[in-house]
């Protein structure tokens, strides 16, 4: 089973603007099929957009042999520079 780290959808907070979880789940399965495991949360209904990641969880699946999606390798970047910014 190849597994990929990507966005799912979770919640409308108003007029076509979702929160995401960033989760690690089959790549033959949809958009909002169960996961496997929940890694972080993407909120871009806020300004700035909120971005929160748990680090050891992602390395454990990249680790396994996960891919990020394009979306997701963006978003922790983001992440990571912020992170890195307020330190």
């Amino acid at each position: 089973m190849e597994v990929r780290i990507r966005l799912q959808r979770a919640g409308k907070v108003s007029k076509s603007r979702y929160n995401y979880r960033i989760v690690a789940m089959s790549r033959n399965k949809g958009r909002d099929s169960r996961n496997l495991e929940i890694i972080g949360h993407y909120d871009a209904a806020r300004n700035p957009a909120v971005i929160g990641v748990n680090y050891e969880k992602l390395q454990k699946w990249l680790d396994n042999g996960a891919s990020m999606s394009d979306t997701v390798r963006t978003l922790v970047k983001k992440s990571k520079k912020a992170s890195s910014q307020s330190a």
